[in-house]
Parts: C-alpha cells; sequence; structure tokens
C-alpha cells in the first residue's frame, strides 16, 4: 500500500512538473465563477472552499438556505459521502496507533459484525473502505428496509446480509462497508463516533462547524435542501434513510478548508496540528489494490480534463450534493456543497468550473435547468388528468359497445400499465442506476414532474378502469332482467 502511496506521489510529481502555468487566482475569480452558476441555473445556495498549500483562497457561501437565511462560510450544510473520506482517517488513525491492522478480520475488533453469509468472517477492515468486501446492494439492499437509529443497529441488522462475491474479488460501491467501519471505530475507540472525530479531527483542525449524524430526520434546516421544477426551488425535506459513517457528517466553508489543507499538507491543518502522519494520509490517496480499481480508501483517484491528477470524492443526498477535490500538481484543494439534489450535480458542477478556472483552460457549460422538459411532462400530466376524465364520462357509452367479456378485458387490460409502473418504479429506477439499491420514496425526487405525470396516469387509469367495470356490471344486470 505504502509502495503504491509512493508510485502515485512520484506520478503527481512528474504531472507537477509539466503542468500547464495558470495564471494566479483569486477570491473575486472564485466569487465571479459560483455566483454565475447559481444566476444561470437556479441553484439557491452553495457553500465553496478553496485553498493552496497552507493557504485558503476562498472560504464562502453563496445564495440562500431553504429557509431563506443567507448561506455563509459558517452555514452548516451536509456532505453526504464525502463523509466516507473521514470514516476512513478516522480507521487510519486507529492503525497508525497500533490498534487495528488493515489487513485482520473485521470481527476481530467487531464480534458483532455478522452476517447469514460464512465468507463475511473474511472480510478485512481495509476491505470495508476501499469497496471490495462483497457486500451489494444486490444482496442487502441499504434503502428498502427498515431504517436503524444508530451504528450499533445498523450493524446489528446485518446479520440477515449475504454476500455477492468473495471478500477481496470485486468492487462494488456500498454505503454499509462504511457503517461498520465507524461501528468499528467506536468499539475500538471506546466511544460514540461523533465524539471521536470531534477529539480527533475536528478539534485538532478547528473545525468548529462540523460533527456527524445518523439519520435524515437529523438535519439541521440550513442543511435541507430542494428539488427544481421549472427551473425554480422547491424547498422539500430530504427522505428517511440512515447515513451514519457512510453519509451523515455535516460541515461548513470554513470547516472544509481547514480539511482540505490538512489532506495537502502531509496531515496538518492549517494551524499545524496534526491528524495523521504524511504516509497515513498519502496511504488514503492510494488505491489498495487492482481490484479496488481507482478507488483509495474513501477517496478516489483520476485526471483533470487537462490530464492533471486529481483525488476526489463526490457526495449525493436526495436534496444535496457535495464535491472535494484534491489537485496535487499545483497544490489546490477545493469543496463544494450544493442543497439541490443528486439529479442535477451542482456541486460537482460547480467544483469542475472552478477546477477550469485554477487550471486556466475552458470552462465546461453549466448545467442547464430542466425547464422545458419539466413543462412538457407537465403538458403531458394536463393531458392524462384530461383524459382520464373523457374515459369516466364516456364509460356507459363504452359498456354498451362490449358485446363480448373476452373482448372488454381484453380492452381493460392496458389501463392497468400505468398503475403496475408507478408501483414497481423503484425497481425499474435501480435498473437505470445499474442495480444500487432505491426506495419508493426516493424515486420522486429523482424525476419530480415525471413522477407527477405517472401517478395522474395511475390514477386516472384505476378511476377509468372502475367506470368501465361498473358500468359493464350495471349492463349485465340490465340485460339479466330484459
Amino acid at each position: 500500500m505504502i509502495i503504491k502511496a509512493l508510485i502515485a506521489s512520484g506520478a503527481f510529481a512528474v504531472a507537477a512538473a509539466f503542468a500547464p502555468a495558470a495564471p494566479p487566482v483569486g477570491a473575486a475569480d472564485i466569487d465571479s465563477v459560483v455566483e454565475e452558476y447559481l444566476r444561470s441555473t437556479g441553484l439557491p445556495g452553495a457553500a465553496v472552499a478553496v485553498t493552496q498549500g497552507d493557504e485558503v483562497v476562498r472560504a464562502a457561501g453563496y445564495g440562500r438556505t431553504p429557509a431563506g437565511e443567507p448561506v455563509t462560510e459558517h452555514t452548516t450544510m451536509a456532505v453526504a459521502s464525502v463523509s466516507k473520506s473521514f470514516t476512513a482517517l478516522a480507521v487510519m488513525q486507529l492503525a497508525e496507533a497500533g490498534r487495528v491492522d488493515l489487513d485482520e478480520p473485521v470481527r476481530s475488533y467487531l464480534p458483532e459484525f455478522t452476517t447469514s453469509d460464512p465468507r463475511a468472517a473474511r472480510i478485512t477492515v481495509r476491505q470495508l473502505l476501499d469497496q471490495t468486501s462483497g457486500l451489494s446492494d444486490a444482496t442487502y439492499p441499504p434503502f428498502n428496509r427498515p431504517q436503524p437509529d444508530s451504528l450499533r443497529s445498523a450493524v446489528a441488522e446485518m446479520s440477515s446480509a449475504k454476500l455477492a462475491a468473495e471478500p477481496g474479488t470485486r468492487w462494488e460501491y456500498h454505503n454499509p462497508n462504511f457503517q461498520v467501519a465507524a461501528r468499528l471505530v467506536e468499539v475500538v475507540a471506546g466511544q460514540p463516533f461523533d465524539d471521536y472525530l470531534q477529539e480527533h479531527v475536528f478539534a485538532p483542525l478547528g473545525m468548529t462547524d462540523s460533527r456527524t449524524i445518523d439519520t435524515a430526520s437529523e438535519l439541521p434546516p440550513s442543511a435541507h435542501g430542494h428539488l427544481m421544477v421549472l427551473g425554480s426551488a422547491v424547498a422539500v425535506p430530504e427522505p428517511p434513510a440512515f447515513g451514519g459513517g457512510s453519509g451523515g457528517m455535516l460541515s461548513s466553508a470554513h470547516d472544509m478548508s481547514a480539511w482540505l489543507i490538512a489532506q495537502n499538507n502531509g496531515g496538518r491543518g492549517p494551524g499545524g496540528a496534526a491528524i495523521a502522519t504524511a504516509t497515513t494520509i498519502a496511504a488514503t490517496h492510494a488505491p489498495s489494490s487492482e481490484i479496488s480499481g481507482d478507488y483509495a480508501l474513501g477517496w478516489s483517484v483520476g485526471t483533470t480534463g487537462s490530464g492533471a491528477p486529481i483525488i476526489a470524492h463526490s457526495g449525493d443526498l436526495f436534496t444535496a450534493t457535495a464535491y472535494q477535490a484534491l489537485l496535487p500538481a499545483s497544490g489546490y484543494g477545493i469543496a463544494v456543497m450544493a442543497n439541490t439534489g443528486l439529479a442535477y450535480g451542482d456541486a460537482k458542477a460547480i467544483a469542475d468550473q472552478l477546477i477550469a478556472l485554477l487550471e486556466g483552460t475552458p470552462a465546461p457549460v453549466p448545467n442547464a435547468p430542466f425547464v422545458v422538459a419539466d413543462a412538457v411532462l407537465l403538458v403531458l400530466t394536463a393531458g392524462a388528468a384530461l383524459l382520464a376524465i373523457r374515459g369516466v364520462l364516456r364509460s356507459r357509452r363504452w359498456a354498451t359497445k362490449r358485446s363480448s367479456a373476452v373482448r372488454a378485458a381484453f380492452r381493460l387490460l392496458p389501463l392497468s400499465i400505468p398503475l403496475l409502473v408507478f408501483v414497481f418504479i423503484d425497481r425499474v429506477v435501480s435498473t437505470l442506476y445499474r442495480g444500487r439499491d432505491v426506495a419508493w420514496i426516493q424515486v420522486p425526487y429523482l424525476y419530480p414532474t415525471f413522477m407527477l405525470l405517472l401517478a395522474t396516469a395511475a390514477i386516472g387509469s384505476v378511476a377509468v378502469l372502475s367506470a368501465r367495470l361498473l358500468r359493464l356490471a350495471q349492463a349485465a344486470r340490465a340485460g339479466r332482467s330484459a
């Protein structure tokens, strides 16, 4: 692992030597990019941190929260799956202290971690952090089941889980991996996960706005987000979900700037306090094996549009997104939190704009609001409602024309299709998301106007079906009476 980190460091050094020189970037340049993005897309609010080396270039908030408060550098917002890099660091701190061996089975430190699959006994701590444990959304859905309320209960409920692959043989992104890792930290350190992070990460770095929660119901008002309809933001609550260790951290632009500095400065924050050695930090940034691909320990590695190395991780809730990136060639760090959901990808889109600014390359085109698509779907919704009303009003005429029960049944059968699609839409979306688990309640957050159309079509079809069956029954009784 250390060898991989050193190789990666060497590659970054080579990239730095040949990286194109970009003009100096100041706070005003960053403000201009972010403010223009909000103006052109309708994004309600965002928090942004940009650092270089051990200096903060800009840490600021833009726009507003769902409650109408201005977003500032100290506004607490959700970082979603960016939380995984913090959980990975907590485990690595314990490994650095000799209290955890990454290549030992998880059960050596967490005996309560049991599943219905005997292969789980071979899952190592490292395999949790690089997502090669063999656990999968397909065999243990994180959302389509009763949601736990603590890390202890999250691990206990995994007693029914099965593995989709032998540990260490396949990579698959699976949130419960990091929930188990966070619970391991609690047990080994002997304190709640949030207390551990406060003592060993947040306090040393001066991250006074940061904390970690377990469930969506614990999100503060400032961390709530929006859906976009016809280009306008609609404030909505986050759907119920558990995210302790995997996506439950809250932070601010101010705090994330300190975190970025520590990542680019060998584990030392802006005040000089160390949260880990440079070797440990480098190890979290480097993939452990070929099986994990470009996924390291709570981070992913890749290249920017200009070909420079990048170490990053995104975070997606259904009403908010986040993104963090390190650019080793130039020493920059970027963190973005946006209060719209994963359907829009605004946090990464802003980060991509800022990376282009920092590298002096053409900026990508901002996300276009789905105004036309929403308008078309809303028109279709109105059309579906009118067709349903027409079908109900004309049901008597329809019934009098049906001379055969078989033919009538054949004509009625298509009316059940919208209802079936509406009921099982989560499975359709899960297939579109390559097998990732999606709960039914989450689908309207991804496609709000489409779900309105589908709901209207389903209700209308049921209404027409019921009216026609009623008229058929009445016609049959009248025929028997005659």
